[in-house]
């Protein structure tokens, strides 16, 4: 099918005419700041006025709302965009009436592509366990992790750890023992700079009991995981597929934290698209897509009485407003406009399979 696609797309060249079919991503990078809108990267652009993003060819905004809701949440907004189905508050992997949905990570794996999931937050939270389990309750941490676990998914990073213990295993099952046969395993960001990613054929790593904290608590961690994961993945031939979450844009929304914090948060998630799009110019067939989930705390910039931001939290909680997206490389012009957050899920499946 890709030879037939490439022989089209040469004939239009050779006769001046411009091609109508996309080539399909042989790689796919989803990249959400959880949490993350409009004034989320407001701030950020404020502080940098060259952002990774800018370089992304479309720009458009997603409706988060959901099977039995119109103010979303992580589980079911994530479970949109890796099954292509609109779920209820909670769930992930599932469909509204609880039922597992085949996602695009799995779908991926079917077709022989590696994979990956990052976050700055517990491996088995609302958004990675969306890719990666089935479960009507987000909450059901160790058999999420036994989920999670054992699917064959190739990189696995973040906070968690807890989750992997006999204490929260349903069987009492040491989970995390058994992972380290099937693994190559680390606890510590110093030690994931010490991987050979040439040598590691799949790596789980997890850095702390629970969530990994600020950009002042976790450093560089973001980005260390981002990389490693990419010389990782980036060995397939037959390509990969790559979820990287940072979670405290909506973490610290939710606490109302000062917009300085707010804003680091931003502009760390941002250097890790910028670190994506590095690996794009180096590997054109892929497809980078970059979102949120919802907004937390509607945070409103307003201004004082020198025409400067003044930013103000008239929440703890979600909302309900359109949130960005942007995208680059083959199938980008797809995720234009204004989408369902369940149409991104079923766009990203689509061009999944061959």
């Amino acid at each position: 099918m890709r030879i037939v696609r490439s022989a089209v797309v040469l004939v239009l060249a050779l006769t001046g005419c411009a091609p109508v079919v996309s080539e399909r991503p042989t790689s796919i990078v989803m990249l959400i700041a959880d949490g993350a809108g409009p004034a989320h990267w407001t701030l950020a652009l404020n502080a940098n006025p060259d952002l990774a993003v800018q370089r992304m060819s479309s720009v458009g905004l997603v409706d988060t709302r959901g099977a039995d809701h119109t103010v979303s949440g992580s589980a079911p907004t994530a479970t949109a965009y890796a099954t292509g189905v609109r779920s209820r508050m909670g769930y992930v992997g599932v469909d509204a009436d609880g039922r597992p949905v085949r996602t695009v990570l799995e779908e991926a794996m079917r077709r022989g592509k590696s994979t990956g999931l990052i976050t700055t937050t517990a491996i088995v939270d609302a958004t990675p366990a969306s890719f990666a389990a089935h479960n009507t309750s987000r909450a059901a941490s160790g058999d999420i992790a036994r989920q999670m676990g054992t699917a064959g998914v190739t990189v696995l990073m973040g906070g968690g750890r807890f989750a992997f213990g006999p204490s929260v295993q349903p069987d009492g099952r040491d989970l995390l023992a058994d992972l380290r046969g099937e693994y190559t395993y680390v606890e510590s960001v110093e030690a994931l700079r010490r991987v050979d990613a040439d040598t590691v054929s799949a790596l789980l790593g997890l850095f702390a009991e629970g969530d990994m904290g600020i950009v002042e608590e976790r450093g560089d961690a973001l980005a260390v995981m981002t990389s490693k994961a990419l010389d990782i993945l980036g060995r397939d031939p037959d390509g990969f597929f790559l979820m990287i979450e940072n979670e405290e844009s909506d973490t610290q929304a939710h606490r109302n934290a000062s917009e300085d914090v707010l804003t680091q948060e931003m502009l760390d998630f941002d250097a890790a698209v910028d670190q994506v799009l590095e690996f794009q110019a180096r590997n054109p067939g892929t497809l980078v897509v970059v979102t949120s989930d919802h907004e937390t705390g509607g945070v409103a910039l307003l201004y004082d009485g020198d025409r400067e931001i003044v930013m103000h939290y008239p929440s703890t909680a979600h909302t309900g407003v359109l949130v960005p997206l942007f995208a680059s490389g083959p199938g980008a012009e797809r995720f234009s406009g204004i989408l369902r957050n369940d149409r991104v899920g079923q766009i990203l499946k689509e061009l999944v399979r061959d």
